[in-house]
């Protein structure tokens, strides 16, 4: 194990603060464990530019023209599996555990080629935020090992080296993204919020909480200005965005 080396770099993020000193320390990192390619991206938004995405990576020549012609990103086994993810996995374990998927074909395919561009295999750690899956860092090629305790340091550094190249190359969508919300939902209206999430209506919430619909109403209301929301609907979804209910 070389847990040292990731307590070092960890560490050595806190100082650095230029975008290609910082690229250059991880990829020496990445060079001593034997990784030879590796991404650090965003979470892509609707009708987002995938290239746009990708805050620094080293990749096989011809790969990344070849995973955006044929369109990989929609049965990629790692990014399909990522979004369910809590936790860093390995490439080889997403196939494994979508074993029942329809485009299992296809995902066998896009992994022949992977090898054949020297991507062996790999592992993939997440980013979250209190709204979810914000990006991940990936890295691969050749066959590596990790133990249980570098997977767990890996992940750290994937959540410093995000942040990091996200806040000096995309200084707005970080502040964004890591500012935190100071919302202070009374019991009742968490209650009412939860329930309205259930896809009840003023009159089933207010039966249920034994109070009147003007009452709930008023809850309601205090809820959409505290999330700055435009109406109901909206309100759940940015609960559910932010953790509040799930």
């Amino acid at each position: 194990m070389n847990i040292n080396l990731l307590a070092q770099f960890t560490g050595l993020l806190d100082e650095l603060s230029e975008r290609d000193e910082i690229v250059a320390e991880f990829e020496r990192l990445l060079d001593l464990y034997g990784f030879q390619y590796y991404g650090v991206v965003r979470q892509p938004k609707p009708h987002e530019d995938p290239l746009s995405l990708v805050l620094v990576g080293r990749w096989p020549d011809r790969w990344p023209e070849a995973y955006i012609r044929k369109r990989y990103i929609v049965i990629d086994p790692t990014i399909v599996y990522l979004n369910h993810a809590q936790a860093g996995f390995r490439w080889r374990d997403s196939f494994t555990a979508l074993r029942s998927n329809p485009h299992r074909k296809r995902m066998e395919r896009m992994m022949v080629e992977a090898r054949q561009h020297g991507l062996e295999d790999g592992y993939i750690f997440p980013v979250h935020g209190r709204r979810g899956l914000l990006g991940a860092m990936t890295v691969g090629g050749k066959v590596v090992d990790l133990h249980p305790a570098e997977m767990g340091l890996f992940e750290n550094v994937a959540k410093k080296l995000f942040w990091k190249l996200l806040g000096i190359q995309k200084p707005q969508i970080s502040d964004e993204l890591s500012a935190e919300v100071n919302l202070h939902l009374t019991r009742r209206e968490m209650e009412a919020l939860s329930y309205l999430a259930d896809g009840m209506t003023s009159h089933e919430i207010a039966r249920k909480l034994s109070i009147s619909n003007h009452t709930v109403d008023w809850y309601m209301n205090g809820i959409q200005s505290k999330l700055k929301a435009k109406n109901r609907h909206h309100a759940v979804s940015l609960s559910f965005r932010l953790g509040l209910i799930s």
